[in-house]
């Protein structure tokens, strides 16, 4: 795809605000990236214009079937000034998975990734340099052919926005309590479980209610045929420590292939520690926490990066993981990792992709 980038400068840029503002997915940059899809034309008139709301017909496919994609991912400021981003690749391989099992017209992935560039370029200074913070980029495609029938769209916008947060969690990386959830389902295998898309998350949110109304951060899911083999974490992949071995849910077609998950493993691979994925029941997570085995629980995904589970509740029984407080693995992981995002420790693995000024 050889497109040049159309560009228009906000003329009234935002007033930044201080870290200690920062919260998730609250402010957002001045500018933004996108670009149109058509039958004929296939995608283009890419281009990065000032923050703004969208203009949508009523009868777009996007409000009433709900075919749109999106991802996740982050820049950073290393101590040197560097603005780098990590493993972006990965992300817009990703995006095209969801755009396939949702009947999306493929992006160019290197070209998206080209577009990000350009668009961190002119917004860069939104980076923040607090330990602990980030620009969060939020990569999406809508349906947006003003049709009531109940049918693939012929018309897609792709656009990319970006915003400055702090920790994902208000606890940090101290440990979160997680309830199990038995009622309701998230996926099944065949479904759309392993794109990244808007209807999986409108399906958890009643259970989240629920679960955070009685003092739990999240809900584990369990799977949706038997009820019984561990998923995700809300909007976590989700790894144990049992009896020295580190074990996280085989990808099966309803879980995300999160990028997080995967530098997880690489990194504990890597250290020479015994890691599995397989299928695990909350049964077997039961018996190893009643023998004593159950070491060590968090969550990965990009937005939160690590967080520590201090406590599960199934079932109204609790069971309390570490002592209720983080793992020495999790607390590596979550070093080691924030580490290379910014730049603080070597990039053994090639993960970030460095911003040119």
């Amino acid at each position: 795809m050889a497109h040049n980038i159309e560009v228009e400068l906000t003329s009234n840029k935002k007033k930044k605000p201080v870290t200690e503002q920062l919260e998730f997915g609250k402010y957002f940059t001045d500018h933004m990236f996108i670009m149109d899809y058509d039958g004929e034309q296939g995608w283009h008139q890419p281009r990065i214009i000032p923050y703004q709301p969208l203009l949508l017909d009523p009868a777009a496919k996007v409000f009433h079937y709900g075919q749109t994609v999106f991802e996740g991912l982050k820049a950073y400021r290393t101590p040197d000034g560097r603005t780098v981003l990590f493993r972006p690749q990965k992300n817009f391989q990703r995006l095209n998975l969801s755009n396939d099992r949702l009947s999306i017209p493929a992006v160019d992935e290197e070209f998206a990734l080209e577009a990000l560039k350009q668009l961190l370029v002119i917004d860069q200074d939104w980076i923040p340099e607090e330990q602990g913070t980030s620009l969060y980029i939020r990569p999406f495609v809508i349906a947006t052919q003003p049709s009531l029938g109940a049918s693939t769209s012929t018309h897609y916008q792709f656009i990319i926005i970006m915003s400055p947060v702090g920790s994902y969690y208000a606890e940090g990386i101290h440990p979160v309590k997680i309830h199990v959830e038995s009622d309701y389902v998230r996926a099944v295998r065949g479904g759309v479980g392993m794109a990244k898309t808007a209807g999986n998350y409108a399906a958890s949110l009643r259970a989240q209610d629920t679960a955070a109304a009685s003092g739990y951060a999240q809900v584990l899911w369990l799977d949706g045929v038997h009820r019984k083999y561990i998923e995700e974490v809300g909007s976590m992949n989700v790894f144990f420590k049992i009896n020295g071995t580190v074990v996280t849910p085989a990808l099966n077609g309803s879980i995300l292939d999160g990028v997080t998950r995967n530098s997880i493993l690489q990194l504990v691979r890597s250290w020479n520690i015994p890691c599995e994925e397989r299928q695990i029941s909350i049964d077997e997570l039961y018996e190893a926490h009643k023998n004593g085995t159950l070491e060590e629980a968090w969550g990965t995904g990009t937005a939160a990066v690590i967080s520590p589970v201090g406590e599960l509740n199934w079932n109204n029984e609790r069971l309390v993981i570490h002592g209720g407080q983080t793992g020495e693995l999790s607390s590596k992981l979550y070093n080691t990792l924030t580490g290379i995002q910014r730049g603080e420790l070597k990039d053994e693995f090639g993960w970030l992709v460095q911003l040119s000024s």
